[in-house]
C-alpha cells in the first residue's frame, strides 16, 4: 500500500496556492524524505525519556518503577544523555523508510508490467528494500545503547567520543554489532506497516476536517506501531543485549536470545518485560510520526 494521502478538498484548495513554491522546491520525491525526517524529529524529542525507561527494562529485566528510580538517581543531567544518536538515526531512518519506499515502489512498479507480478508483491519488496537500507545506520543505535547503559557512564562521554573510541579501539565492525536482529526486524515490520496502513485507515470513521484527518492518522499509525512493537519485541531485547557489549566475539542472534531466556528463568513474561511500556511508547511514537508525516505532506 502506498502512502495514504488524506487531504480534503477545502484544505487542498487552500494549500495549493500557499505552498506551491515549497512543493516545487522539494519536488514530489524529496518531500517524502523531508516529511519523514521532521516527523521522526518531533517524535524523538517528545518520547525520549519513555524510550530510556524501556531500554533499562530490556537490558536489565527490571520493572518500570525500578528503571524510573535509576534515572532519578542519575539526575536530570543524564535524562537526555544519548539523545543525539537516536535523533540523528531516527530522523534519517524514517526519512529513508518513507522516501525509499516511495522511490522503490515507483521504480519497481514501472517494470511490473513486464514481470506480471502483483502490486502487493511489488510494494512488499519495496518495503523490504527500504528496511534493509535503514540498517546501514545501525551505528547510531549502537552508540545510543552504550550511552543509555549506566554501566558505561564513566567510559563514554558523548556521541562523538563513543564513536571515536569504538573506531579507534575496535574498528568499524564493532559499530555494527546487533545488525542481524535489526535486519530481521526492519524488513518484515516495513511490509506490515505499509501494507496495513491504508486498509486500517479506510475502516476508521470518515474525517471531514483537518483535525479529523490528523486523529485518524494518529490512530492508524499508533495501532500499527504498537502491534508491531509487541510482535518484534524479542528482537529488540536481543539487539539491546548484543549492543551493550563492547569488544569480544560477535555472538549469533539465536545464542543471545537463549542466554536472555535462561537468565530470565525461561519465562515468557520476563522475556517480554518492558513490552507494556513499549506498547504505549510505540502507540504514541508512531501515532505522532504518522500524523505529523501526513500533515507535512499536505503542507509541502
Amino acid at each position: 500500500m502506498g502512502v495514504v494521502t488524506t487531504m480534503d478538498p477545502d484544505t487542498a484548495r487552500q494549500s495549493k496556492g500557499g505552498h506551491a513554491l515549497i512543493g516545487a522546491n522539494l519536488g514530489s520525491r524529496g518531500k517524502h524524505y523531508v516529511c519523514g525526517s521532521l516527523a521522526a524529529f518531533t517524535n524523538i524529542i517528545v518520547t525520549f525519556p519513555i524510550q530510556k525507561v524501556l531500554f533499562r527494562q530490556q537490558l536489565h529485566g527490571v520493572r518500570a518503577t525500578e528503571a524510573v528510580r535509576q534515572l532519578q538517581r542519575e539526575g536530570l543531567r543524564h535524562l537526555y544523555r544519548g539523545l543525539l544518536p537516536p535523533l540523528l538515526q531516527k530522523s534519517t531512518t524514517v526519512a529513508i523508510m518513507f522516501g525509499l519506499y516511495e522511490d522503490f515502489s515507483r521504480l519497481l512498479l514501472r517494470h511490473a508490467h513486464r514481470s506480471g507480478a502483483p502490486e502487493l508483491v511489488i510494494r512488499s519488496a519495496a518495503a523490504v528494500l527500504a528496511g534493509t537500507a535503514e540498517a546501514a545506520l545501525t551505528p547510531f543505535e549502537r552508540v545510543q545503547t552504550l550511552l543509555q547503559d549506566h554501566r558505561h557512564n564513566g567510559r563514554f562521554n558523548n556521541t562523538a567520543h563513543t564513536f571515536r573510541t569504538l573506531l579507534r579501539d575496535y574498528g568499524v565492525r564493532e559499530c555494527y554489532r546487533g545488525l542481524v536482529p535489526i535486519l530481521l526486524r526492519n524488513g518484515p515490520s516495513n511490509v506490515l506497516f505499509f501494507g496495513l496502513r491504508g486498509p486500517i485507515k479506510q475502516r476508521l470513521p470518515d474525517a471531514r476536517t483537518r483535525m479529523g484527518h490528523m486523529a485518524n492518522d494518529f490512530v492508524c499509525g499508533g495501532l500499527l506501531g504498537a502491534a508491531l512493537g509487541i510482535m518484534f519485541y524479542p528482537l529488540n531485547v536481543v539487539k539491546s543485549r548484543a549492543q551493550a557489549q563492547v569488544g569480544g566475539e560477535f555472538v549469533p542472534c539465536h545464542q543471545v536470545l537463549m542466554t536472555v531466556w535462561r537468565e530470565r528463568g525461561g519465562s515468557i513474561v520476563l522475556l517480554f518485560r518492558g513490552a507494556t511500556l513499549n506498547y504505549h511508547r510505540s502507540l504514541l511514537s508512531w501515532g505522532i510520526i504518522n500524523a505529523t508525516y501526513e500533515l507535512l505532506l499536505k503542507v509541502f
